[in-house]
């Protein structure tokens, strides 16, 4: 069966909690079991295989963080803008990723060497409207916004994080099929939450409780009506099947030790036109 939807993973064969670059990873270095970490990613991998084709990028020794794709860059039609993280322990990522892009045959766009940005960790397309949900507070600065306005086609609404638990906007946001938004309120600034209010209607908003965004529920992964996500509780599940979707939840503890779910393994890499 071939697939219109691709994204890309990186097998976690080199996989470590060995530094502290966000508050999930506190206290986890040497907790973590590679080989459950192994079964949960194929878990992972599988379950998208139903519905998209899955590329693989080469894990790399010394590279544990790697394996969250997600932050490789942002994709948009054939532009790929690969990160320049803000902590230097994941720098040495950057030149394969732009590497891999380049000989994936994306015209790349490259920002300056001072400006720290994270890729689709931190740049969102809305399944809705013609914009670009593009965070800012933590590991992406406002500056790279600047070059992201001028480079694609999509109306760019920034949008600061307020809580360091969700470092990045996709830990709490996360745009839907037929323009819903899966989000948690408090991890963004009040006039942040009011420009996300204004653009998307009140039935469309999923707001996501704190304790189901702490098992990263907004880090979700969403291919047409298919959404797959850390194991979740109440009745978030329930009133996503209402809308439609059909939901997969997998057991993804291994990840979460270094601040990451389903969406932070997997970069799109056929992100679409447009929309109407």
């Amino acid at each position: 069966m071939t697939h219109d939807t691709r994204i890309l993973m990186c097998p976690p064969d080199h996989f470590e909690v060995d530094y502290v670059i966000n508050p999930w990873m506190d206290g986890h270095s040497g907790s973590l079991d590679l080989a459950l970490a192994r079964e949960q990613w194929e878990a992972l991998r599988e379950a998208i295989s139903t519905c998209a084709e899955v590329r693989l990028l080469d894990p790399r020794p010394g590279l544990p963080d790697l394996v969250f794709t997600a932050n490789a860059g942002l994709v948009y039609q054939n532009l790929a803008v690969p990160s320049h993280f803000m902590p230097h322990e994941r720098r040495p990522e950057e030149p394969f990723l732009r590497a891999w892009f380049e000989a994936e045959g994306f015209e790349v766009r490259v920002l300056p060497q001072n400006i720290a940005f994270e890729g689709a960790g931190d740049a969102l397309i809305d399944r809705g409207g013609p914009w670009l949900w593009t965070g800012y507070g933590f590991r992406t600065e406002l500056e790279a916004h600047d070059y992201l306005r001028r480079w694609f086609d999509l109306e760019l609404v920034s949008i600061r994080l307020v809580d360091p638990r969700f470092y990045h906007i996709d830990t709490c946001l996360c745009p839907l099929d037929g323009g819903y938004l899966l989000y948690h309120p408090p991890a963004f600034a009040a006039e942040s939450r009011k420009e996300i209010e204004r653009r998307v209607p009140r039935h469309k908003r999923i707001p996501v409780s704190v304790e189901n965004a702490g098992h990263f529920a907004c880090n979700a992964v969403n291919v047409g009506d298919c959404i797959f996500m850390n194991r979740t509780g109440g009745e978030l599940v329930g009133v996503l099947e209402s809308r439609g979707f059909r939901v997969t939840q997998l057991g993804l503890s291994e990840f979460l030790k270094a601040g990451g779910s389903a969406k932070c393994l997997t970069l799109k890499l056929t992100e679409p036109q447009r929309p109407a």
